[in-house]
């Protein structure tokens, strides 16, 4: 998981206030995650840091394109994500688990925060359940007309057979028992 130690933001050494911190993801970064919905991207990433005396609070802002196959044509095509987040960690003594997704809990003695899997659940749950280019708002985007046609003669099988002649009698009494 080398490519993802960028995205470990260092907050010990900052001094109370907000603090801003500017990452770039690729494609590299979704290669480090196995079953990854998306492949490829071109993202920007600004973290909005708040240190507090107990807390800290970040504003995550993820603006650009990734790449997605079309559900319908099967063409690859760019789909514009623009994310706003809000993630809050808290210290304490235990590890502890929270209940509230928007809210960490890290042992007092961590010295950094990991961001990476945090930036890829945001960007995994906001690619959407049904992929068509036509729909994603990009301009001139249309489905691939030759896929379409292809894939519509391979859905109609009926069709299919009324184009090719049966040389073999086998089959014609074959259908008679129908």
């Amino acid at each position: 998981m080398k490519p993802l130690k960028q995205f470990s933001i260092p907050f010990t050494g900052l001094k109370i206030g907000k603090h801003q911190f500017d990452f770039e993801i690729d494609n590299s970064f979704f290669d480090a995650f196995e079953y990854s919905l998306v492949k490829k991207g071109d993202l920007k990433v600004t973290v909005e840091l708040d240190k507090q005396e107990t807390m800290l609070i970040l504003k995550i802002r993820i603006a650009g394109t990734i790449k997605l196959d079309c559900d319908k044509c099967l063409a690859e095509f760019d789909a514009p994500l623009d994310i706003s987040e809000r993630q809050i960690v808290k210290f304490a003594e235990d590890d502890l688990e929270s209940d509230d997704l928007e809210i960490i809990i890290l042992n007092k003695k961590e010295s950094s925060i990991d961001i990476a899997e945090i930036l890829y659940e945001f960007i995994t749950v906001s690619v959407p359940y049904i992929k068509i280019c036509e729909q994603n708002g990009i301009s001139g985007a249309t489905c691939d007309k030759e896929m379409i046609d292809r894939l519509e003669s391979l859905a109609n099988p009926s069709q299919q057979e009324e184009n090719t002649t049966s040389a073999d009698p086998r089959w014609e009494a074959l259908k008679k028992l129908k």
